[in-house]
């Protein structure tokens, strides 16, 4: 059984952060945080409010609604109730000095109100530095996120194949699917970073579905209800016999996210092409692992993958057609898209602890999306696969 959150653990987290802005901005005398999934980071709650920390390190939640919530959730001893910014002004003082904000997820309206009560005498963004420290779990966060990566296995390799019968739509099949994940404990949302990203149980396509353009910023695609919603899968797609069939789907439990992906086959066998593409994809994934040491840099090994494969596999890898992806891999954690990005320009070392998600996939026109997507912990001997590892095409 999970423990509680601990006061220990925060002051750790809240510690990290600081020292994390005294050396990328050594100027900076205040942080204001506003959105709820870095509020539970620092205070293990998350509400209508806004967490002070500053430079001295001492941390103020103000909570509007829920305070009591607050009160009962978070083992943190500053906690406030609050009904206007007038209120944080009263207790910690008007002037923030050079404050830090999350800038990727606060308004201009936002901005303007904090002005009205206190004195941000320049607004810069933290959003990088709290990547980071995030970049990197802890001992709890761990043990979330294997839970997850535990059950998220189970959901892929046992439950998948008995939900899969002919004639069901992509639709009522991700609805089984979802109430399936839910009863193994999955938290029934998953969150993204990513500007205005939506999602229902994830990425979900048969058939040469999972090659449709999409909007979202991956290899796999998916056509979804309509185009009001281009989520879920569609009502009209029926599965049949000889259905290559795409899952991509995140998995949450205690807040934190597992990430992959398996390939069936539905009524048939898959076609030479189809092994040799989805087997070239286990192989780049478990290259790419091997290289998931502390000290490694993400450019270095997305370009040394990348420069290893040849021409013909290059084509519609990480996309089909013109909608190639530029990265091998992402962290997750609370959001499914974090640091650290298996890409070019992300040249700082990767770290013990970090969690990342490996996704090498390859599109066959007028089949489908073939591929792998796992969980690893970054380790001294590579990464730690926390979800299974890549499979062959499953049968069904």
């Amino acid at each position: 059984m999970l423990q509680d959150l601990t006061i220990n653990e925060l002051d750790k987290r809240c510690i990290r952060f600081c020292s994390a802005m005294d050396d990328t901005y050594p100027e900076w005398d205040t942080a204001l945080i506003v959105s709820k999934v870095n509020q539970y980071y620092f205070t293990g709650t998350m509400q209508d409010g806004l967490l002070v920390i500053k430079r001295n390190r001492e941390l103020y939640y103000f909570v509007r609604r829920s305070f009591e919530r607050a009160e009962s959730e978070s083992p943190l001893k500053e906690i406030y109730p609050m009904e206007s910014y007038r209120d944080v002004a009263a207790i910690v003082g008007p002037d923030f000095g050079n404050t830090f904000l999350e800038t990727e997820v606060v308004t201009l309206g936002l901005i303007d109100r904090l002005k009205r009560h206190l004195n941000l005498k320049t607004i810069n963004s933290l959003d990088k530095v709290i990547l980071s420290v995030r970049a990197v779990k802890t001992p709890y966060e761990l043990e979330c996120l294997e839970c997850s990566g535990q059950n998220h296995d189970k959901i892929l390799m046992d439950i998948v194949p008995s939900l899969l019968k002919e004639g069901i739509s992509e639709a009522d099949f991700a609805a089984e699917l979802f109430a399936e994940m839910v009863k193994q404990g999955h938290q029934g949302l998953c969150r993204f970073a990513m500007f205005q990203s939506e999602i229902v149980v994830g990425q979900i396509g048969f058939g040469e579905n999972s090659l449709y353009p999409t909007s979202f910023d991956g290899p796999g695609g998916a056509r979804g209800l309509y185009p009001g919603v281009p989520l879920l899968g569609s009502r009209d797609r029926k599965l049949k016999k000889g259905d290559l069939v795409f899952v991509d789907i995140a998995f949450g439990m205690y807040g934190y996210h597992s990430d992959k992906t398996q390939v069936y086959v539905f009524g048939g066998s898959p076609t030479e092409e189809m092994k040799k593409a989805h087997q070239g994809c286990i192989d780049v994934q478990s290259r790419t692992a091997e290289l998931l040491k502390p000290g490694a840099i993400p450019s270095d090994i997305y370009s040394f993958i990348i420069n290893s494969l040849d021409e013909n596999f290059k084509r519609n890898f990480m996309g089909f057609k013109e909608r190639q992806v530029k990265f091998l891999g992402h962290g997750v954690g609370l959001h499914v898209d974090e640091f650290p990005v298996i890409a070019n320009g992300f040249t700082s070392a990767i770290e013990e602890n970090m969690v990342i998600s490996l996704e090498p996939k390859k599109g066959i026109e007028h089949v489908g999306m073939v591929g792998v997507e796992d969980t690893y912990i970054v380790a001294s001997g590579g990464g730690r696969c926390i979800t299974g590892g890549g499979r062959n095409i499953i049968v069904i």
